[in-house]
């Protein structure tokens, strides 16, 4: 009866050209305004492709779409729960939960009409939120969220395999939670490695203390007058879609005479973050651009914080590999637990979005005590102790060990007049034929040997 008095409204679908939330007063207005002639039209659900007042087990759902008409338990379907505009819905999210959950439901869409939150199931025990906005101006999000939630992306979800990307360029996170465990060296100067090798190599810096930014020679603390990279840096390519793209903000390198481009980080990135936060699409763009130079480089190298904030988050979600520093000592060895954990997440992010879940390369030991007692004792027991507890690869064959000659070419200085400017080095610009050369020379071969 209800779909019938309805069916006169979607004939106007065409000629809605925006919803307005002052327009919903009540429960009743919020599904008949917003979600029955707004949002499953939008989303491509035709009359018989959606439910109201579903009875499913023991719960009766306010709403349940599918992308057919006929019972496909393979097929995913979304559950749409609506609540009067004054309640918060953080209070209902454990009724979207279980519903989702007991009745094995991929996505939730719940709203109050004011505000929209789409969430996915992760696993049999957890649900994750994968989109959120006011409904406000929600005609300019309804691409995003049929990209979750639409008729057709389901029902492509069904019809066609997980696409599995093979592209030639290799995009390598370099993480840990714990920081002081040689990040950015190891950025740096493998990414000088790489580019020795023909490589074509872009650093792509996600730490807002802009170390990598630094180091390949970006950054001159000596000359704060002449800093331009507040204009253009890895902020404005996250938050501009159709701004901003790589190529523009990508910056040639000073560090060395290998040919390496950068895309340059700055002390007010920390300012961004909830601003970031907000914007649904930040998680995801730094990939899509990264797409778009696909057949520009070889080797994307992101240097990430020590942290598990948005900029972790962002530097995993985008990379295809996890390269994890660590001078194994115990304090960074118990931070291995979070890294562990925060790929999980990340990886079922990622299955979500039907991407490639993130490969661990290993453990690299970094910052390692070139005396030979220790490495004969201290240092194996430490490798040993990471595979046993920890479960991870370590490179062993790879060791970075804690030199002069690493420290030194990162400290280089260059007068201009009476200003002292630093005047960063790559290992290999620096002393290219010291033991640390080597070590980065041969850490290239191995990781290429592993990813291809």
């Amino acid at each position: 009866m209800i779909k019938r008095n309805l069916a006169t409204w979607f004939k106007k679908m065409s000629k809605i050209k925006k919803f307005i939330p002052d327009y919903c007063n009540n429960e009743r207005e919020v599904e008949s305004k917003l979600i029955v002639s707004y949002l499953l039209p939008a989303l491509g659900y035709t009359i018989d492709t959606w439910y109201q007042e579903k009875k499913e087990n023991r719960f009766r759902l306010d709403f349940l779409a599918c992308p057919t008409n006929k019972e496909n338990k393979s097929i995913s379907k979304v559950v749409i729960e609506s609540k009067h505009p004054c309640k918060q819905l953080n209070d209902h999210l454990p009724q979207l939960k279980n519903y989702m959950l007991e009745l094995d439901i991929q996505y939730g869409l719940l709203t109050n009409g004011r505000e929209i939150r789409i969430y996915s199931k992760l696993n049999s025990k957890e649900i994750i939120l994968v989109f959120r906005s006011f409904t406000l101006n929600i005609e300019q999000k309804i691409p995003e969220i049929s990209r979750w939630i639409g008729r057709e992306t389901l029902l492509s979800q069904h019809l066609k395999p997980m696409r599995m990307e093979q592209k030639h360029m290799k995009t390598i996170a370099v993480y840990h939670n714990k920081g002081g465990v040689g990040k950015t060296t190891t950025v740096v100067n493998l990414a000088a490695a790489f580019a020795k090798k023909e490589q074509r190599v872009l650093i792509i810096d996600l730490d807002s203390q802009a170390n990598s930014t630094f180091a390949t020679g970006l950054l001159n603390f000596g000359d704060e007058e002449k800093d331009d990279i507040k204009d253009k840096y890895i902020y404005h390519l996250l938050k501009h879609q159709d701004a901003f793209p790589i190529k523009e903000v990508a910056r040639p390198a000073r560090y060395t005479g290998y040919k390496i481009d950068v895309i340059p980080a700055h002390i007010h990135l920390m300012e961004h973050e909830n601003e970031l936060n907000q914007l649904d699409f930040s998680r995801g763009i730094l990939r899509e651009k990264l797409e778009q130079v696909q057949d520009n480089y070889d080797v994307v190298l992101i240097d990430t914080p020590p942290s598990l904030n948005l900029y972790a988050r962002i530097a995993l979600i985008t990379a295809g590999y996890l390269l994890i520093p660590s001078d194994l000592k115990p304090f960074a060895n118990e931070g291995l637990v979070n890294v562990k954990k925060f790929v999980e997440n990340i990886n079922g992010f990622k299955k979500m979005i039907n991407i490639s879940p993130l490969n661990i390369i290993g453990v690299l030991p970094t910052k390692v005590s070139a005396n030979a007692k220790f490495a004969q004792g201290t240092l194996s027991n430490r490798i040993a102790a990471v595979k046993q507890r920890y479960e991870l690869d370590v490179l062993e064959q790879c060791v970075i060990h804690e030199l002069d000659d690493l420290a030194k070419c990162v400290e280089q200085t260059v007068t201009v007049g009476d200003l002292e400017l630093t005047d960063p080095r790559s290992i290999f610009d620096y002393k290219p034929h010291s033991k640390s050369a080597k070590e980065f020379d041969e850490l290239a071969n191995v990781i290429y040997d592993k990813i291809g």
